[in-house]
């Protein structure tokens, strides 16, 4: 049994050690906005943050988590968040969508780390965040459209 913080609430999760926080969050907890993507950490499309930093919940088991604050899609919040949101639905970024949970966590993380970032920084913050439409482009456009907002 564990007992982990979710978006600020506690939840008792009744299962062992090795299961990824993905699944204690999407099949425990009924958090569906965190996507299972490729299982192997390197499609970003379960990105979450752990005490504020993103991490792969697909690989990240219950057991290392301990008394971290775990924030996913549906918890994230603050003027950082609320202007990616507001920017990803003025510009269009997501195109099918199923990976762009993972991208606003990213790029939500980078943003509050680097309220400036160039496009070296959004490329390698954003590296490890696969997108099967390819929409790179309109990603990156959306994050420096934040910065211009987020300064304003």
């Amino acid at each position: 049994m564990a007992r982990l913080s979710i978006n600020g609430k506690a939840y008792d999760i009744d299962g062992p050690g090795d299961m990824p926080l993905l699944w204690a969050i999407r099949d425990l907890v009924g958090l569906t906005g965190t996507k299972f993507g490729c299982g192997l950490a390197q499609c970003g499309s379960c990105t979450v943050h752990m005490d504020g930093a993103p991490i792969r919940a697909c690989q990240t088991p219950l057991e290392d988590v301990g008394d971290a604050a775990i924030t996913t899609i549906e918890g994230l919040d603050g003027k950082v968040a609320e202007t990616v949101r507001a920017v990803w639905t003025d510009l269009d970024v997501p195109q099918c969508g199923y990976c762009q949970s993972g991208q606003i966590m990213a790029a939500a993380a980078l943003l509050s780390d680097n309220p400036k970032p160039s496009d070296v920084d959004i490329d390698e913050a954003m590296a490890g965040n696969l997108c099967r439409c390819a929409t790179y482009q309109r990603i990156r456009a959306g994050i420096h459209e934040v910065a211009r907002r987020l300064e304003a």
